[in-house]
This record gives C-alpha cells, structure tokens and sequence, in this order.
C-alpha cells in the first residue's frame, strides 16, 4: 500500500463509550377525570323576607334559581401511589368550607385534596393524606348520588362535612373493613386547637344489607384543649332486590366546654327507594332531630321533616328531581312572609344535574 494510500485510510474506529443510563421516568399513570352541574329552583311556600329556607344546607337559597354546585374530579387509583383532587365552586362548596378556621379564599374551592398508598403486598391496606369527606352519614355531598335532592337533617346538623389528616382502612375477611383516622377535627383545614380528633370506623356488608358504624372523639372548642366532642353515626343499608333499597341513619353526639357543661343532640332518618324501572324512581324520607340544647341549629328545638322526591335519570348523564319537603319545629322557628315566624316550613323543588366520566 502506498504512503498516500496509507494516509488516506482512516485508524480503526474507536470503540464508543457505553451510553448514559437513561434518566428515571415515573408515571402514576392514566388520570379519571369526571365532573357535574347541579342547579335548582325552589319555591318555599312561607315566602320569607330573607330569601332563605330555614335548617337547609346546599338548598338554602329560596324563591330563585340557584347553582347548587359546579365540579371537576381527577382522580388515579393507589397502585400503589393515588391521588384525588374535587374543585368546584357554588352553594354547596361555600357551606362545607364557610367556617373554616383557615377562612374562606384558601379553602373554598376544594371538596377534597388527599394522596394515597396501597402497598401491593398490604393485603387491601390504604392510606389517605390530605383532606376528605367524613366517613359519617348515610348521604353524601354530591346531589346524583343521594336518593333525594335536600339533604337530611342529619347530614347538615349532626355530622361534620369533611376532616383534614389522615385516615387508614383495611378489609378483614370477606364481609367487614375496619379504619381508624388522626384529623384536625370538624371541618377544619387548619386546626382551631392543638389538639387532635380520632375516628374509628367499621363497614359490614353483604348483598343484601351493609352496616357502618362511625364514632369521632377529640377536641373541638376554639383556642382550648378541654372538653371533648364526640359523634357515633350508624347507618343499616337495606339492598334486597334492584327496585327497592332503604336506609335507616341514627346519630348522637355531644360536646364539653372547657367549663364542662354538656351539650347533647341526636335523630333518627329512614328513607326507601322505590324504583320501578332503570330510569325512574320515588323516595320518601322521615326524620326526626332533638337539638335539646340548641347547639347544632342555634335554637333548643325538636324538628321533624318529610320528604318526598320522584326521580328521572336519563342514560346520557343527565338526572332531574321534583321534590315536596316539609319541616316542622316545636318552637316558631322558621320566617313567615316579612316580618313573622312559624312553627312549618314547606318547600317545592326542581334540581337537575349533568354529569360525566368514567362511571356515569
């Protein structure tokens, strides 16, 4: 070969350094993403000067049209890290968040903010971190999945909205998961004392009835660590065939001041649903609430309730209500016309709710 030929030819390459070990990827993998629009109109037959009907929670608002709730879920199931987030805005967010220690702006657009562990070898262990909706009570903050529209006395008098800390449930055999929970307390973002509230809680299923038990105890009056609330919730799910289901919630609880007086309150509500074909169904519910101390609603009183409410569900995601309630007081309670009260209360309602996702 010759000297030109021989500069002209290239030296062996040089072998290539390995390549860098590609950067971690981690991924919680896909998101559910389901939301809803719930609104109403109400007409309270007392025509009261304030616009409002009395013990009412999310259908507060009277003699108008209200937006009840707007909401948006993302949600990824622990496997083994999860996470859940519900926004929204309306009537419904500013009443479970309204008394709030940490004030109205951070908190109120948020249902729930809370992270999840299921570890794969946890046999059905899961861990929550954030804030949630109670474990108490037999109905729910969402509209469409409640038997009637208005919620009961109950939910919106006896029971707390939501907790922030953290809760644990396990099943324990085929028919019972049991759960405890560390949290701030009632409704509280942030904590209005030093001190912390512990729930207990226990499901009982089968097909044709589920049992839940709830009890909280802790710390619940403002600046101080003295004095106690405590809260048991049951409810008896009843599930015997597709066209009938009935529920019956009892709740008593009671709270200690720092000085050691006892404010107690307790009721009872039964309701059945009555569903002769997919699309349409009927429920009545009754109820009864002691607020004998005057600490829940502000007034010693014994209120009872009907309610009435026929449902019509379209397969496209969309669910109408008409609904009768009345409530009546052992004391004149409720605003009659401008300047009156009475004793009743009755109310007619219409609410629709659009919603979707992936379990519509």
């Amino acid at each position: 070969m010759s000297v030109v030929a021989m500069a002209q030819t290239p030296p062996p390459a040089a072998t290539p350094p390995p390549d860098p070990a590609p950067a971690p990827v981690w991924s919680i993998g896909p998101i559910d993403f389901s939301g809803l629009v719930d609104v109403y109109a109400d007409k309270n037959l007392n025509n009261p000067a304030s616009m409002t009907n009395g013990l009412r929670n999310f259908d507060l608002k009277a003699n108008q049209f209200t937006l009840n709730m707007a909401k948006l879920t993302m949600e990824h199931g622990a496997d083994p890290v999860g996470f859940r987030v519900d926004l929204g805005f309306g009537r419904a967010f500013e009443t479970i968040n309204g008394a709030d220690p940490a004030g109205g702006d951070i908190n109120r657009h948020i249902e729930q903010a809370y992270v999840s562990l299921k570890p794969p070898k946890g046999k059905g262990f899961q861990l929550d971190i954030g804030k949630f909706v109670t474990s108490a009570g037999a109905e729910v903050i969402e509209t469409k999945d409640n038997w009637n529209y208005s919620r009961s006395l109950l939910f919106a008098w006896a029971i707390p909205y939501y907790h922030f800390g953290a809760r644990a449930s396990m099943p324990m055999g085929a028919h019972f998961t049991g759960g405890v929970q560390l949290v701030n307390g009632w409704n509280n973002f942030e904590d209005n004392n030093s001190g912390k509230t512990v729930g207990f809680t226990g499901a009982v299923t089968s097909k044709k009835a589920n049992w839940y038990n709830n009890f909280y105890t802790g710390p619940e009056n403002t600046a101080n660590n003295k004095g106690f609330r405590n809260l048991y919730d049951t409810t008896l799910l009843l599930t015997p065939a597709d066209q009938f289901n009935a529920y019956i919630n009892f709740d008593y609880g009671q709270n200690k001041d720092p000085l050691g007086v006892k404010s107690s309150w307790k009721g009872v509500a039964v309701a059945a649903k009555m569903a002769p074909t997919s699309s349409f169904a009927i429920t009545p519910r009754v109820e009864w609430f002691n607020d004998e101390d005057g600490f829940a609603t502000g007034t010693a009183q014994k209120v009872k309730e009907f309610t009435i409410t026929g449902e019509y569900k379209m397969k496209e995601g969309l669910l109408a209500r008409l609904e009768y309630r009345r409530d009546w007081s052992d004391v004149s309670f409720f605003e009659r016309g401008p300047v009156g009260t009475s004793k009743n209360q009755n109310t007619i309602l219409i609410g629709f709710v659009a919603y979707f996702g992936p379990k519509r």
